[in-house]
Parts: structure tokens; sequence; C-alpha cells
């Protein structure tokens, strides 16, 4: 018997969203960790599935969050219902938490946990939390309170709190133990037909081969000559320079700063941050929750 799946809920997700789900040949879900590269593969998806550099509408209109509890969910199942394209769709949600069905593609997505909480703490302070709770009502109870940057001094107490952070993953994904963990998830299906696994530090090193790989797994075929227009589009530049369009922002004011959403686009940037004492705590967290090979992975890419 197949276990159901584990529900995971947040002030600002709910797994059960995706129950009775109605599931199409070909559809396509998006899982990463927050600030892992989740807004990127939706493009990358969007670009493949329309082949053209402009988009026909924005991409949280294309690509909803199904998860995210600012809509009712029938008004999002129902927007899903009328699209006619080959549907792709994001979630924040662990592979565990999601039904699974062999005529979907599952897409998850890997990120440096040194870079994430970095952008996470950028992303915090960034939001207007009063919209988002005005939005979703009251927290569920039990649910531990946002991560508020102003909580933590500096970033290197950020960090720390971020490392030290035992909350069970189902109602706090954002911990290093949420994110170890959702990629954890992933990593233990990778071996399934229906399961690809993508690294931001791939993305940042050839985009132009992790979109060819992409399109491959999703038997998309775009024409040589599309290619060049495709890959630029996908670009991190083009992707800030039109954040009014691409962020998940649902046109709802959540975000103080559209163009803030995208903060770098590159790898590696913790090094110019993070202590020595940091790295300390980290590696030795990161020794207890992972095993090595996903380790590596996590940290390195496939390509690392």
């Amino acid at each position: 018997m197949v276990a159901p799946p584990v529900r995971y809920r947040t002030s600002l997700e709910d797994s059960a969203r995706w129950d009775d789900f109605a599931f199409r040949d070909g559809d396509i879900v998006i899982s990463a960790p927050s600030k892992s590269g989740t807004t990127w593969t939706q493009m990358i998806c969007a670009l493949l599935v329309f082949q053209a550099p402009d988009l026909p509408a924005p991409l949280t209109t294309l690509s909803p969050w199904l998860d995210m509890r600012v809509r009712p969910v029938a008004q999002v199942h129902a927007h899903l219902a009328a699209q006619t394209h080959r549907r792709f769709v994001k979630t924040h949600t662990p592979l565990d938490g999601l039904p699974f069905n062999d005529r979907v593609t599952y897409v998850a997505v890997g990120r440096d946990p040194r870079d994430v909480v970095l952008s996470l703490r950028h992303h915090g302070a960034n939001l207007r939390r009063e919209v988002i709770a005005a939005l979703v009502g009251q927290a569920p109870p039990g649910s531990p309170p946002p991560s508020e940057p102003g909580e933590a001094p500096d970033a290197h107490e950020f960090v720390r709190r971020w490392i030290r952070n035992d909350d069970e993953p189902q109602a706090n994904l954002d911990s290093l133990r949420g994110v170890v963990g959702q990629t954890e998830q992933a990593w233990s299906r990778r071996h399934l037909p229906g399961v690809v696994l993508l690294h931001y530090g791939d993305l940042c090193r050839d985009l132009e081969g992790q979109m060819r790989r992409m399109a491959a797994h999703l038997g998309i075929t775009v024409p040589e000559p599309t290619w060049p227009l495709l890959v630029e589009a996908a670009g991190f530049d083009q992707m800030r320079n039109n954040a009014a369009d691409r962020v998940p922002d649902e046109r709802l004011g959540i975000m103080r700063n559209p163009g803030s959403f995208f903060r770098a686009g590159t790898t590696g940037g913790w090094r110019r941050v993070l202590t020595d004492d940091d790295l300390a705590a980290y590696d030795a967290r990161v020794g207890a929750l992972a095993a090595p090979e996903l380790a590596h992975w996590l940290h390195h890419g496939w390509g690392g």
C-alpha cells in the first residue's frame, strides 16, 4: 500500500491543496526549497513549452504556486483546469508531500544551503508580511513565527539560528534541517523515470546545457535556431529586467521591490559573509543531517 502524502502546513502554504488535483498526461511539477531556483526553473519550463522568449502571460499566471494560501484553492484548481498549454506547476512541498502520478514529471531543484540562507535573509527583508497576513489570515496553530531579519542582529546570528533551528519540516521548510530534508526526498527518488534533479550551480555554469537536458527529459524538441533566443531569455539579467512579470508576487503587493527578488544569480556568495565559526557549525550540522553523497551534490551539483 502506498503511504498517503505527508502534510506540510505553514503560515503561507498548505500541501493539502494538492488533494483532488486532476493531473493530465505530461504535467510538470516543479518542487524546490525556497530560494533554490524555483522561479528560474519555472522560466525554463515556460520557454521550453512556448518556445518563444516573450511569454503570453506573467510567469505566475502560467505556472501557479498551488500550495500558496493567498487565493482560494478552488480558484487555483479552476485556473489550471482552464489552461490548454502543457502545464507546469510550482510547489515548495517536498516530494513525499505530493501525490505521485506516473503521467507527471517531477522536477526537483537543489542549491548550496549556504547560499540559500543568505537569499532567505535578503528575501525576508523584501516581504510585506502585513500584506501576507491579511491575505492568509491567522497562522495555523502550532506554526512557528516567520523568521524576521530584524530578529537577528546580523547575518551571522541569522545563519546560526537557521543552522540550529530544529522545527519539524512539516511546519518549517526554511531551516537548514528543512532544506536538507526536502532535498533528500528528491535525491532518494532520483532514479525514478519521472523525477529530474536540477542544481542551481549547474544552471549558473552551463545554462544552455541544463536547458537541453530538461528538454530531453520532457520530450520537447526545440529547433536549433530557437535555442539562442530561449537561453538568452532564461538568463538572470533578463529575469531581473522583467521582474514584474516573473516574480511570485501574484500582483498582490507581497514584495516591497519585485526587482530585488532576483538578488545575485551566482553561487559561492557565502564565502564573503560566513566566518570560520559559522562554517564549522554548518559543517557539523550538515554532517548530522545528510549522507556524504547527498551533501556533495547539495554543495556542488552534477558538475562539481
